[in-house]
């Protein structure tokens, strides 16, 4: 898939809000990316995650792994693309927790996946809640990355989309000085 496809998507759904919005990671944005929005296209779905899978085939992933909410649809669509399970994390009182019986054997192979990556901090946590199981990390894949050139992935990485937006800390945000409310979209 094309970067130009996938943002035709992002603006056909209306993925790309404007506004003032606070990111998971903390940071604030003047825009934000609701993948949400594109999953409930099965259509739009299905071509991200065969974009994705593409990058993994032959990773031979038997594990598909995301993190509730924005990771459970993308690691389902991505599990079927490539035959794997999927199963995803979720916070409980803050934490990443695996609930619902979810276990990973000792060396099978994973792929992680995320819907939109910023700071990198929700792949790394869940690197480490996995990390128990004593996995494969077959790799990292993310629809978008907004993540700074600074943060490094130490398994094999693959985006569709480089989407670089401004961040702010929420004592340096423009966005706050002009006292324009302040929107919590995410699941964090």
């Amino acid at each position: 898939m094309k970067e130009e496809e996938l943002l035709e998507i992002l603006n056909t759904t209306s993925a790309i809000q404007a506004g003032h919005f606070l990111l998971s990671s903390g940071l604030h944005s003047e825009q934000y990316i609701q993948l949400a929005r594109v999953f409930q296209y099965p259509k739009f779905t299905a071509r991200i995650a065969n974009a994705l899978a593409e990058n993994f085939r032959l990773d031979r992933p038997a594990i598909v792994i995301g993190i509730a909410m924005g990771g459970i649809i993308l690691a389902y669509e991505t599990a079927r693309v490539v035959g794997a399970r999927a199963m995803f994390a979720e916070r409980e009182n803050g934490k990443l927790v695996l609930k619902r019986g979810f276990e990973i054997k000792n060396r099978e192979r994973v792929l992680i996946v995320e819907d939109v990556l910023t700071t990198g901090k929700s792949v790394l946590e869940l690197k480490e809640l996995i990390k128990v199981f004593n996995p494969l990390i077959v790799g990292v894949g993310a629809v978008i990355d907004r993540c700074s050139d600074k943060f490094k992935i130490r398994n094999k990485y693959h985006y569709l989309l480089k989407y670089k937006l401004p961040t702010y800390t929420p004592e340096d945000c423009p966005l706050c000085k002009k006292e324009i409310p302040l929107v919590k979209p995410g699941s964090r």
